[in-house]
């Protein structure tokens, strides 16, 4: 039995008096999603100053919040929602609410919507397994927006972090026009997998190959990625529905030379952004997901000389038809919109 709503029901309304689903999801920049523990006073307080170096902040509810602080988290990202003007300086405000099989997550959504809900843009959902997943927080959010009179409908983020999960990823982008996109949760898919490390996303020294021997001469060997397959199937799953496709946790914050290749992996493979679970990772992600200016110059090239996007030029003695068009659209429609967010990357890419 498909789990997939007939096209004619796909954009009809779950709830009476919510809104209508959106029929394409809004063009944001964002390049991290910052992660806040909201019970903590301290970082609360720096969230206002954050918000405006950022794309995207998320009150996380979930892992990293002791069971005790839950209540306290809750109350944190309401205060947040409450207090921090995050349309003066377009940022996003999500929150990653707890998993739905836990005891927290009626009370984390119902609590949100009720307080916020107005504010909100996207709800993160761990440990999504399947299309059923969505549909019930798709039908729930469509109810508590009906209620508490919420004009926009909220998007809805999964993290993929099961093999279940993985398995159903394409059903997954597809089953809800509330689809905001899907991340890589490494360590928990990581356990999922019965995969024998305690690292949070990137490689691991272990996992390499070697060249085969030639007589008097050391065997070359290089480490490699075991989340590549992964994050290129969630790619495609994502690119396919129209939704946005991101990295998740580099947990190592002192090995920012890892992270950046980490995230630069993510990003050439098709990948949106990452979180960001440090401040000293919003600069590298900032600069990983913004296309770099020579290549933007470049691309820009290539539309010029073919605006149709039909035919076969020479550039640079690199021959351009209408793939390396498309390429080069890629990365000129995401320059712009990354301009519109930072001045400083509009004058870098001379538009």
């Amino acid at each position: 039995m498909s789990a997939t709503k007939p096209p004619q029901l796909f954009y009809k309304s779950l709830a009476i008096g919510a809104p209508a689903p959106l029929r394409e999801q809004p063009v944001n920049v964002e390049r991290m999603i910052h992660f806040v523990p909201p019970h903590l006073d301290k970082v609360r307080a720096k969230v206002p100053d954050m918000a405006k170096k950022v794309d995207v902040i998320l009150a996380n509810l979930e892992d990293a919040i002791p069971a005790d602080a839950k209540d306290a988290a809750r109350a944190g990202a309401v205060e947040i929602g409450k207090t921090v003007d995050f349309k003066a300086s377009n940022t996003g405000f999500w929150s990653r609410v707890n998993c739905l099989n836990s005891p927290w997550f009626l009370e984390d959504v119902t609590t949100l919507l009720a307080e916020v809900g107005d504010k909100l843009d996207v709800l993160m959902i761990p440990k999504v397994e399947g299309p059923w997943d969505i549909h019930y927080v798709d039908q729930l959010l469509a109810q508590l927006e009906a209620k508490h009179g919420i004009k926009k409908p909220i998007g809805i983020h999964a993290i993929l972090e099961t093999a279940e999960g993985v398995k159903n990823v394409e059903q997954i982008a597809l089953a809800s026009p509330r689809m905001h996109g899907i991340c890589l949760g490494p360590a928990d898919l990581a356990a999922s997998r019965k995969m024998k490390t305690t690292r949070v996303g990137g490689g691991h020294p272990f996992y390499r190959v070697i060249e085969d021997p030639v007589e008097g001469r050391e065997r070359m060997n290089a480490q490699q990625d075991p989340w590549h397959y992964t994050i290129a199937r969630m790619v495609d799953a994502c690119a396919s529905a129209g939704i946005k496709a991101m990295y998740g946790p580099f947990g190592d914050i002192s090995d920012l030379d890892a992270c950046e290749q980490q995230f630069r992996n993510a990003f050439l493979l098709g990948c949106d952004g990452a979180w960001s679970l440090h401040p000293n990772q919003i600069d590298i992600a900032k600069k990983v997901f913004s296309p770099d200016p020579d290549e933007v110059k470049f691309a820009a090239r290539i539309l010029e000389a073919m605006p149709d996007g039909t035919g076969v030029v020479m550039l640079d003695g690199k021959m351009q038809d209408d793939a390396t068009w498309k390429q080069a659209k890629v990365i000129v429609d995401l320059a712009k919109l990354v301009a519109q967010k930072d001045p400083e990357y509009k004058e870098a890419y001379g538009f």
